[in-house]
């Protein structure tokens, strides 16, 4: 049987993913796994999107048996591939802006912030 903070886990991990794939972000990318841990992770600490280098890159690195950079560049590409492909009114919708106005996609501590945000904001409210 799980406990109430498992199953409050799984809950979170599927609005997470939810978004993330109205986003457009590939699910066979590693880089979508990594990016799904970013934003669970910085929705339960909003202290860590300010040290997404320090603290949140090197402790997925440590989940998923890897090198904080190759995190960094997987997450890069993941948000690079969802920008160029996803949908342009959920990016509107989320962030305010999209490709379609011409604009520069998120970086990758914008985009798990904006994320975190919105679904942490889901839960509370």
């Amino acid at each position: 049987m799980k406990t109430e903070e498992q199953q409050y886990r799984i809950t979170l991990t599927k609005h997470i993913t939810k978004y993330m794939l109205e986003l457009g972000v590939p699910a066979h990318l590693k880089g979508y796994h990594y990016l799904r841990e970013a934003i669970l992770m910085t929705s339960q600490d909003m202290e860590l999107v300010g040290s997404v280098t320090k603290l949140l890159y090197p402790d997925i690195a440590k989940r998923y048996h890897t090198s904080d950079q190759k995190v960094e560049r997987a997450i890069r590409n993941a948000i690079e591939v969802s920008w160029e492909r996803g949908n342009p009114e959920m990016f509107d919708m989320l962030f305010g802006y999209s490709k379609e106005q011409g604009r520069n996609r998120p970086t990758n501590s914008e985009y798990i912030a904006r994320i975190a945000d919105k679904v942490h904001l889901d839960f509370i409210a």
